[in-house]
């Protein structure tokens, strides 16, 4: 073989070899922490170059089927998971799994920018989502219907919602359930009579509503002093989940998430840090 062909072809061979020896994490979840876990993988791949950060979304119990099934390394998750979902986790894994709060959330009602609406009790979010108020003029707004925007039932903010602001009703049967937060943002952004609820780092082109803990509280919009400070009455945290203590590349990642560099990360993406 010609040596220059050889030589060439041995730097290929050893660049390949050098690309499949990364070590691979795969994060898969909750829609809400996607783009989270996207500056997290950009930024620590950055400075690791030995380690590849895989991130897709799908929604917080896709991830969590995935981590059960074990497909996935890490389950981004908006919402705790349940005891049945864990105890799955232990049929096959024979752990109860990590769980690791990784930022806090506080999650925003979204109005369009045209609403006169300003701000809402807990009790009237409850009512506007269940559908016993479904006029805008019920809740200091215009003669007109409500459209109520809001997340697929395998969303983890769907559930959350569900459990602490609805009190575990249903929610109405007319609401329009969309994909991903990004999607109810986009709908509310173009719908006057638009109300919709997700992440807060997710708002562009609309409006929070200012959420009071009941009709007599002050009103609030979810940002870092008030859901530092418990004043927003709408607060979570943001989970990553694993089937048992980390070790190597993924505990060195997740231990990153959490330093003040990853954390750093979450105040730029639009949450607020664990600590």
């Amino acid at each position: 073989m010609n040596k220059t062909i050889s030589a060439g072809l041995g730097l290929t061979l050893a660049a390949f070899a050098l690309a499949t020896a990364k070590e691979t994490i795969t994060v898969k979840g909750s829609d809400t922490m996607v783009i989270l876990a996207q500056r997290w993988a950009e930024k620590y791949m950055a400075t690791h170059p030995d380690v590849s950060v895989q991130v897709t979304g799908g929604g917080s119990g896709t991830g969590i089927s995935a981590l059960i099934n074990g497909t996935t390394d890490i389950c981004d998750a908006s919402r705790k998971m349940k005891s049945a979902e864990r105890e799955k986790l232990k049929q096959r894994f024979n752990s109860l799994g990590v769980e690791v709060p990784s930022a806090r959330d506080g999650l925003a009602v979204y109005l369009n920018d045209a609403s006169p609406v300003a701000e809402l009790s807990l009790d009237q979010v409850k009512d506007i989502y269940t559908g016993k108020v479904s006029n805008w003029k019920d809740v200091g707004g215009p003669d007109a219907k409500i459209v109520l925007y809001g997340r697929e039932n395998n969303s983890g903010t769907y559930v959350y919602f569900r459990d602490n602001v609805l009190k575990g009703e249903d929610f109405a049967p007319g609401m329009q359930s969309l994909p991903g937060t990004a999607a109810v943002v986009n709908a509310v952004s173009k719908d006057k009579l638009g109300i919709g609820f997700g992440g807060s780092a997710y708002a562009k082109g609309l409006k929070f509503a200012k959420i009071k803990k009941d009709a007599s509280s002050p009103a609030y919009e979810p940002n870092g002093e008030t859901v530092k400070n418990g004043t927003y009455p709408i607060t979570r945290y943001l989970y990553m989940y694993l089937k048992s203590r980390p070790t190597g590349a993924i505990k060195n990642y997740v231990d990153w998430t959490l330093s003040p560099e990853g954390q750093s990360v979450v105040t730029e993406v639009g949450y607020f840090p664990v600590k």
